[in-house]
C-alpha cells in the first residue's frame, strides 16, 4: 500500500456507497469472508478517535457496511488506509501563547442525503482550541 499512487484524499467526493453494493453472489460472499474489513475498520476508528479527525466522515460512511461489505466498500477502506499511510506525518499541534487569551472555535457542517439506503443526512463538527482540534464527530442524523 505504501507505493500506491492513490490515497491523496480519504474518500472520493462523488462516491455513493450503499448496501446494494455488498457481496451478493456465492463467489463474492466467499471472497469477502477472507477480507479483514472489520479489523481495518477498527484501525481507522482508532485513528479517528484519537488523532485523525480528517478521516471521520469517511470512517463513518464505510462503517455502515460491516455486515455485508462488497468490493467497492473494501476498495474505499483500502483508500482510507493508503491516505493514512501517505499522511502519517500529519498530526495535531497544540500551541499556547501566554500573552494571548485562549481561543475556542466550533465549526459544523451537514451533508444532505449522504446515506442512499435510508435517505438520512450527515452532520459533523470540530471544536478547535488555539488552532488545534480538541473534539470532533461525524455522524448520520437520526
Amino acid at each position: 500500500m505504501e507505493n500506491s499512487k492513490h490515497g491523496s484524499i480519504p474518500m472520493q467526493d462523488k462516491l455513493k456507497l450503499s448496501k446494494s453494493q455488498g457481496a451478493s453472489t456465492p463467489a463474492e460472499l466467499k471472497r469477502m469472508q477472507n477480507v479483514p474489513y472489520a479489523s481495518a475498520m477498527g484501525s481507522i476508528m482508532y485513528a479517528v478517535r484519537y488523532t485523525r479527525p480528517d478521516v471521520a466522515f469517511a470512517q463513518n460512511i464505510t462503517s455502515r457496511f460491516q455486515q455485508n461489505p462488497g468490493d467497492l466498500h473494501w476498495t474505499t477502506i483500502k483508500n482510507i488506509l493508503k491516505y493514512l499511510i501517505n499522511t502519517k506525518d500529519m498530526f495535531l499541534v497544540y500551541r499556547c501563547d501566554i500573552k494571548r487569551e485562549l481561543r475556542v472555535s466550533c465549526y459544523t457542517n451537514a451533508g444532505y442525503l449522504t446515506d442512499v439506503d435510508d435517505l438520512k443526512s450527515q452532520t459533523g463538527y470540530v471544536f478547535v482550541l488555539n488552532g488545534g482540534a480538541v473534539d470532533w464527530k461525524s455522524a448520520k442524523q437520526s
